[in-house]
């Protein structure tokens, strides 16, 4: 029997992380609205070009490709297009072949107050401000930077974390803007055994979790089975503040594939290597599309790291 909706893995997308709107986005801004609704809507047989955020969608919707029973995830399609225009963007769904059958249309407006209604656990927008206000309202949520991603033919899902403020909670990078870095391993120290409060994506990281525990269990009854899924946390900590973080995914009952404990080295060496189909970071400056070109970046607009 398939999940309710309430028990999946839900991903809300905005139509231009999953799209390239960008041509579209340009009518909407020198023209305006009435223009940007005739070309969508007397362009509605035309197919979109993929974006940014295409790849990770096509294989976190194969999951269900798997479970065929339960189908425990499901993508959610929150759009400020209208309900007209968005025909384009159900039409260009349905020939790319993925299975996406909710969606809320706006007409203009911020879909974020209905993430919740729609039992989402990462929301990913190219919008600054769609993402902002729902980082504020406590919601997840992540910004996708516009870079130009070129898909692979392998079906293996990745997925990249930092840790601290996105995943768990800031208060360590408190500790170290406000004390150094000295003072911030003593007290990391101290509080090794303490876990840390959850992050913005703390939920979204604990289900994909849950699928690895289920994929462990369809290798145990299958041996010829591969794996679809791998999950990394990609980190500046290292000894000796790494304990909290280790004993923090311990308590929460989760495990991660790979976690690279870096120190200060460059995040860049590890990415450009491991090519995540998603690295969320809640600093700016381990997001250089230039340098991590390829590869889908995405901003988590929370805590310290953020204040203006």
């Amino acid at each position: 029997m398939a999940y309710p909706i309430e028990k999946k893995l839900v991903v809300g997308i905005s139509s231009n992380a999953l799209f390239d709107l960008r041509k579209e986005d340009k009518i909407f801004e020198k023209k305006g609205l009435d223009a940007y609704r005739k070309y969508q809507v007397d362009h509605k047989g035309d197919i979109l070009p993929t974006g940014v955020v295409f790849p990770f969608i096509k294989r976190f919707l194969h999951i269900n490709d798997i479970y065929t029973d339960e189908q425990p995830v499901e993508v959610v399609l929150l759009s400020r297009n209208s309900p007209e225009t968005g025909v384009r963007i159900f039409n260009s769904i349905r020939e790319h072949n993925l299975n996406i059958t909710r969606a809320a249309f706006m007409s203009g407006g911020s879909a974020v107050s209905y993430i919740p209604a729609f039992n989402i656990s990462l929301f990913l927008a190219i919008n600054k401000n769609d993402v902002e206000e729902a980082i504020s309202s406590n919601l997840p949520a992540g910004r996708i930077l516009q870079t130009e991603v070129h898909d692979d033919v392998t079906s293996e899902l990745r997925v990249a974390f930092d840790f601290d403020g996105v995943i768990a909670n800031d208060e360590a990078e408190k500790i170290y803007k406000d004390k150094g870095i000295q003072e911030y391993h003593k007290y990391e120290k101290e509080h090794s055994n303490e876990e840390l409060k959850t992050g913005p994506l703390a939920d979204f990281f604990t289900r994909l979790a849950f699928f690895q525990k289920l994929e462990t269990k369809k290798e145990q009854k299958d041996k010829e089975y591969k794996r679809i899924l791998k999950t990394a946390i990609i980190t500046a900590r290292n000894a000796p503040a790494h304990e909290r973080a280790i004993n923090t995914l311990n308590k929460w009952g989760v495990t991660v594939d790979e976690m690279f404990l870096l120190g200060g080295i460059d995040k860049s060496r590890i990415l450009k290597t491991m090519k995540p189909h998603l690295y969320f970071d809640d600093q700016m400056i381990h997001l250089d599309s230039n340098t991590l070109n390829n590869i889908p970046l995405v901003h988590i607009p929370f805590g310290i790291a953020n204040e203006k």
